[in-house]
């Protein structure tokens, strides 16, 4: 078997009526600050919020009625989890996943929400994989492997024909590789519809197995990147035959650039992006002369991100931006001091977010005080004028 464009628009012809078919949308602000002309295929609005419904739901649908009596059984500790659950109890298939013991509760509870019984096995993903075929051996289950399928492949194909019924003009796709299963089956349908259209893969810097593989090195994998759902210590065995001919070139992305990109997703299209599911718009942030100019086709392939970890996001990047900036005061221990240097900030625009009043410090004299005060300003000019202000007053304040 292999995968080609005959099989994609069988699972396109399939797929039909059972998820979103979502919408390809040109972005005028993000083209303004990337300098490329910018579509976004938003499939963080699929139900379970990723692309992954598409190949789970065109291998359940394959199945023979006595592999549907018997049942599917994954391992997975993210999106492929929840889209093969909610698929499979639609369609009355029993579902079993197995998920590492690490996986965060909201995603356990959310595959169980769905319908699928859940087994928690082993530290890693790897052991949850050994136990899950283990457990297909003994109950004669069908194993549903989240990217090393052809079935799966054809299934995310389907969206780059989506992509290209709607923005038939893409000269250039960034597209996110974990295991594989996305961009083998993307290049593989953009390819055959356009052949001259660039396929550009996006992988974290702490997770380069693609990378790894075309120079014939070891990976040197891991660390926590935010782009979790892309973080493959292994790539694929099929979908790197099928993808690495087909691939101009691969890029590697480092966590800024990621963490912007889904604060630029959340502040500028109003939609929630997963570090993974934003790795293609990160791309074009990263290495901008790659893509200036060019008709850019997006895949926003994922918005399951938790809450707490996009507050940070967010934060971080106020941060970068020095729209959020600690100042620190040494000055006289005296009454009035903070007053004078609050009404200082407050004439400038600036808001006081926090402060610290430390009189113990051992780099401050006996009879002086030390103030970190964290202002949130509009922008890295109005911050500087704020110090400048502070500086005029004889208060010169530094960054912490």
């Amino acid at each position: 078997m292999t995968l080609d464009i005959t099989a994609i628009r069988a699972a396109a012809a399939r797929l039909a009526g059972h998820i979103e078919r979502t919408p390809c949308r040109y972005s005028r602000t993000l083209s303004k600050i990337t300098g490329a002309e910018v579509w976004v295929k938003f499939e963080n609005l699929q139900f379970t919020a990723a692309y992954k419904e598409r190949g789970a739901l065109n291998k359940l649908l394959l199945l023979s009625d006595a592999e549907k009596a018997r049942g599917v059984i994954a391992a997975s500790a993210g999106n492929h989890a929840q889209g093969l659950a909610y698929h499979a109890a639609r369609l009355g298939v029993p579902a079993t996943i197995v998920m590492p013991k690490t996986t965060p509760f909201v995603k356990v509870q959310h595959t169980r929400d769905f319908g699928a019984t859940v087994v928690i096995e082993g530290e890693t993903y790897d052991d949850a994989n050994a136990h899950a075929r283990k457990l297909r051996d003994e109950q004669g289950l069908t194993f549903v492997h989240p990217f090393d399928d052809y079935d799966i492949m054809a299934g995310q194909g389907t969206i780059a024909l989506e992509m290209l019924e709607d923005a038939p003009d893409l000269e250039i796709m960034p597209v996110p590789i974990g295991g594989g299963g996305l961009i083998s089956g993307v290049a593989t349908a953009a390819k055959a519809v356009k052949p001259d259209i660039r396929i550009v893969g996006c992988e974290p810097a702490m997770y380069p197995s693609f990378t790894a593989k075309m120079r014939g090195v070891q990976a040197h994998c891991g660390g926590q990147t935010i782009a979790e759902g892309v973080a493959v210590k292994q790539v694929g065995e099929l979908t790197y035959a099928v993808a690495r001919p087909l691939i101009d070139d691969v890029l590697l992305l480092e966590e800024p650039h990621l963490e912007q990109a889904v604060s630029l997703y959340c502040n500028v299209e109003k939609t929630i992006a997963e570090g993974a599911g934003a790795a293609s718009l990160a791309a074009l942030l990263a290495y901008p002369e790659r893509f200036r100019g060019k008709k850019c086709g997006l895949i926003l392939c994922g918005g399951n991100i938790d809450t707490r970890l996009l507050a940070s996001v967010l934060t971080r990047e106020l941060v970068r931006a020095q729209r959020l900036v600690s100042l620190r005061i040494v000055g006289d221990d005296r009454p009035g001091l903070l007053s004078t240097v609050s009404h200082v900030i407050g004439t400038m625009g600036a808001n006081i977010i926090e402060v610290n009043h430390n009189r113990l410090a051992l780099d401050v004299p006996a009879k002086g005080a030390e103030f970190d005060i964290t202002i949130e300003t509009r922008d890295a000019q109005h911050t500087q004028e704020v110090i400048d202000a502070l500086r005029e007053h004889g208060y010169p304040p530094r960054t912490v």
